[in-house]
């Protein structure tokens, strides 16, 4: 005789369990809805990596949504604050220069290592009665029904549920399987992530440096709480094709190779913990939906990092969708009905279009050597901060501050 088959209920199933299906997990347990996470990785296998040099900028209005649902007390003491942006050109002249209080007393967002987001979101949930973790686990099988979800596990159990969330990432197996398609393009770049020391104090300055081959970003971090403010993180991109070789110098020549881009406005420099490479990419799933199935995160949409936006806006699409399930929830309405999944995908698509729009040209149009360019991007760039309104748009932009935003991202509970 066959094993009796576990069956486990809930509302929500979540494929994914990083950094933006953990913290959807979140926001729905922490509104008592019944969820189920299934990750394929042991989250706490990273709970003692130590420093990895890996960072993410979280923008004010992300900020909040960390806030409101109990994770930023967790995050606070080690977030470094990003009080003012500088963006420059090669050696151009020009630069344009944001400062936070011409907005207000806020800073435009704050830098936070991923470990230590993935450290508190594991404790959240571990307080959550209503949050259950099947990981490492994988899904063999989904069955999407017009009455609800069946997840069969690769070792036998089945989760059922009213609504699936994919958000395993890019590579979304959920998503392929439900067949909906994604456009996608290479920039023919890659990015390299590294942490760096520095001799004199960074004062929280954010700085988006513009070479030929790509953005160059220098992002504040805490670093040591004894001396705040003497380490960066890097964000370098570079051509794929030099990549290979740049990440297989010994310690020195990588050194040598960081400062020329760097510069020496802050002092002799020191490589922290390790290097990470990645392909720089764009990408976007022509539909956020499909029967009983919601997209978030990488799953729906990837990004230049040219503005460190990626992760803004998968936690933009936790509190629209987080929003939009609890309002149908409380109307007693069916929460994976398509009428209410709809509202999610027409909210979330201008907002990621844009974005996705903005980073690609962005990406595009500074990118390169030519001088009719270059001297446009000057001239722009000089324009921008004699124009205080425009200015004072574009610094509310980056903290994630225009647009219809979600109540966690206007500080009021879900």
């Amino acid at each position: 005789m066959a094993p009796d088959v576990e069956f486990i209920d809930a509302e929500i199933l979540i494929i994914g369990g990083g950094m933006v299906g953990a913290t959807l997990a979140v926001a729905f347990g922490q509104a008592g809805i019944d969820v189920a996470v299934v990750d394929t990785a042991d989250p706490e296998a990273n709970l003692d990596a130590g420093f990895d040099g890996r960072a993410s900028a979280i923008a004010l209005a992300t900020q909040r949504v960390l806030a409101g649902l109990g994770l930023w007390a967790a995050l606070e003491p080690d977030a470094a604050p990003i009080l003012d942006i500088r963006v420059s050109e090669g050696d151009s002249l020009f630069f344009l220069h944001y400062d936070h209080r011409e907005t207000g007393d806020d800073a435009f967002g704050y830098m936070v290592e991923n470990r230590n987001l993935r450290k508190a979101l594991f404790h959240r949930l571990k307080d959550m009665q209503t949050v259950r973790m099947f990981a490492p686990a994988s899904v063999a099988t989904l069955d999407r029904q017009g009455h609800g979800v069946s997840a069969t596990l690769a070792d036998g159990r089945t989760i059922r549920a009213r609504l699936v969330v994919a958000a395993e990432g890019r590579n979304s197996k959920t998503r392929e399987d439900a067949g909906i398609r994604i456009t996608n393009w290479s920039y023919e770049q890659s990015g390299i992530v590294c942490t760096v020391a520095h001799e004199k104090c960074h004062d929280f300055v954010a700085n988006e440096h513009f070479l030929p081959a790509g953005p160059f970003a220098i992002l504040p971090l805490m670093g040591d709480k004894e001396r705040p403010g003497h380490c960066s993180s890097i964000v370098w991109t570079e051509r794929s094709e030099l990549v290979p070789a740049i990440m297989a110098l010994d310690e020195a020549a990588f050194l040598e190779e960081l400062e020329h881009r760097f510069g020496d406005f802050l002092g002799a420099l020191d490589v922290v913990g390790p290097r990470w490479s990645y392909p720089l990419s764009l990408q976007y799933a022509e539909e956020t939906i499909g029967l009983r199935l919601a997209l978030v995160g990488d799953a729906a949409h990837g990004m230049h990092p040219i503005a460190g936006q990626g992760l803004n806006m998968g936690l933009r699409d936790v509190a629209a969708l987080a929003e939009v399930v609890l309002d149908a929830r409380r109307l007693g309405l069916d929460i994976g009905d398509g009428a209410v999944l709809e509202r999610y995908q027409r909210w979330r698509r201008f907002d990621n279009t844009l974005m996705l729009a903005m980073t690609d040209g962005l990406n595009k149009l500074f990118s390169n050597n030519v001088r009719p360019l270059r001297l446009a991007r000057d001239l722009g760039l000089a324009a921008v901060n004699q124009l205080p309104p425009l200015k004072k748009f574009f610094m509310r932009h980056a903290m994630g501050l225009v647009g219809n935003l979600p109540r966690l991202m206007r500080d009021q509970p879900l």
